[in-house]
């Protein structure tokens, strides 16, 4: 499990406005021009978040003639999900039990 990469999706995420962003994207392939119209701040903001994302692997970008198009990155929409889920749920596969079967003193609870 790479910790350092998903800490760096999870801070992409870690934005209301961001997060709005990959919830739009997540209906498919969406132009510069339409994401701007949904929100009241400007493009070079609109650029900003954009370029945190696609630093974390989330979205990519295509430029199609003065217009970028952007695209949820495949990767993340599979791999993600994935890791949240072994993240939050307890099981034979969690971090927890190769701690204790590495000789731990502590107690095991709950």
């Amino acid at each position: 499990m790479d910790y350092e990469g998903y800490a760096q999706t999870l801070k992409a995420l870690a934005n209301a406005k961001r997060l709005e962003i990959v919830d739009l994207l997540s209906c498919g392939t969406l132009c510069a021009c339409d994401i701007l119209a949904h929100f009241s701040f400007t493009q070079p903001t609109l650029s900003h978040h954009m370029k945190v994302l696609q630093d974390a692997g989330i979205v990519r970008a295509e430029k199609r003639g003065r217009w970028q198009y952007y695209t949820l990155v495949a990767a993340f929409t599979t791999e993600f999900p994935q890791f949240a889920q072994r993240l939050l749920q307890r099981d034979e596969n969690c971090i927890c039990h190769e701690k204790t079967q590495a000789g731990s003193d502590c107690e095991e609870v709950g």
